[in-house]
């Protein structure tokens, strides 16, 4: 792979070939959210796959208590001594170490003994698409220096410290699927996961059947600048008022329906619409899941067209290049559903396609989008790939194909 051979040049041309023979190949992918959009952090049901794409970092031991980083993405070059790492802050300027660091301050937090090492990290996961590039990265991150020092950290743990580090130290109140499906995904499958105690189950998902084709509007986010934090308040006032008449509601995972419907008067406005959301996309991706199981990519393509509905009128987290490309692909023969997927307010539409569709959908996609935005809509082709792991470490090692 050209990624990987770029990251074995740049290592050996910056920290010497003596020190290739000590590394450690990590990889993390990105995911794409089929169904379940802004329900982790409301304790909901989420359906994501983690995608064919990746965050690679290769990386090694120091000889002394230094972290070196560089970015080829980036070009550039951060360096701390280990000891800081409990007191480190977050670096204004290189953001993209943010991520790596957060995850050496969890696990300094967490009590795990670290060490210094070197590293060099290289991405195809699109940065600001809301294909969680960040979560991958974080991931990526905590693999690699689990293998370079020997800590083995159970994967569910390893999952909520890369959340932690994004919550506390990046400053993004994300919830626990980006992380948990970069770590824990499966190839050719769908994970259904429950964000309220972590247990999941692996849906097939035949690429014969339906290809998962995801659309970049080409409008990129930032989720520290977003709305997000925002709605997720909203939704914890929800909460409070429906806590008033129903002590047992811990997050509007546990409404429903009818008790909204009742408490409405007594909320906000907004508040009452995002609520709404929440408790019927929870409902949504049951429903997507059994329709999953049973084959039915019919009524599948039908709910992710009501999700997308949803997260523009009551959610209001999509914008007009995302509305646009579902109103395109509902209208080519083959597509069994499309809906805008990650935070919004850019980023990507999420396409379940017939095979023998794909080609088609990718043309008239990119011809009408371009005609009525005058924007070049980058297309990818995406299969359901396996969580981060490493590869083979030391004398003798072999890199990936």
């Amino acid at each position: 792979m050209e990624c990987i051979a770029r990251l074995k040049e740049a290592f050996t041309r910056r920290f010497g070939p003596a020190a290739l023979s000590r590394t450690v190949l990590a990889a993390a992918p990105g995911r794409v959210n089929l169904i379940g959009e802004h329900t982790d952090y409301n304790d909901g049901f989420v359906l994501p796959i983690a995608i064919d794409r990746r965050i690679w970092i290769l990386g090694a031991p120091g000889e002394d208590e230094t972290v070196r980083l560089y970015s080829l993405d980036f070009r550039a070059e951060v360096t701390f001594p280990l000891a800081a790492v409990g007191t480190v802050a977050p670096d204004p300027k290189e953001r993209w170490s943010n991520y790596p660091r957060g995850v050496l301050w969890a696990l300094y937090e967490a009590g795990y003994r670290l060490g210094g090492f070197m590293a060099v990290v290289a991405g195809e996961v699109p940065q600001g698409a809301g294909l969680s590039s960040s979560a991958a990265f974080e991931v990526a991150t905590a693999v690699l220096v689990d293998r370079l020092f020997g800590l083995e950290i159970p994967a569910e743990k390893l999952i909520r410290l890369c959340q932690r580090a994004e919550n506390l130290f990046v400053g993004v109140n994300c919830g626990i699927m980006d992380q948990f499906i970069s770590r824990l995904g499966r190839a050719g499958h769908a994970l259904l996961l429950d964000c309220r105690d972590l247990s999941y189950r692996y849906y097939t998902l035949d690429p014969a059947e339906a290809r998962v084709v995801v659309v970049d509007t080409g409008i990129k986010h930032s989720l520290v600048a977003s709305e997000y934090n925002r709605r997720r308040q909203e939704c914890e006032r929800g909460v409070a008022v429906l806590q008033s008449r129903h002590p047992s509601v811990r997050a509007l995972r546990d409404a429903d329906a009818a008790m909204l419907a009742a408490l409405e008067p007594s909320m906000e406005p907004v508040v009452a619409k995002r609520c709404r959301h929440v408790i019927g996309e929870n409902d949504r991706t049951l429903a997507a899941a059994q329709a999953l199981a049973a084959g039915d990519l019919e009524l599948f393509g039908r709910l992710m067209y009501e999700s997308h509905a949803s997260l523009r009128d009551l959610y209001e987290v999509s914008c007009p290049e995302l509305d646009l490309l579902v109103e395109l692909a509902r209208g080519v023969p083959g597509v069994y559903g499309a809906r805008m997927t990650g935070a919004g307010f850019g980023g990507c539409t999420v396409n379940l396609v017939r095979p023998e569709a794909v080609e088609e959908f990718t043309a008239v996609v990119k011809e009408k989008y371009s005609a009525r935005t005058g924007k070049n809509p980058a297309v990818y082709l995406c299969r359901a790939a396996d969580g981060g792991k490493v590869f083979e470490t030391g004398e003798g090692f072999s890199f990936p194909d």
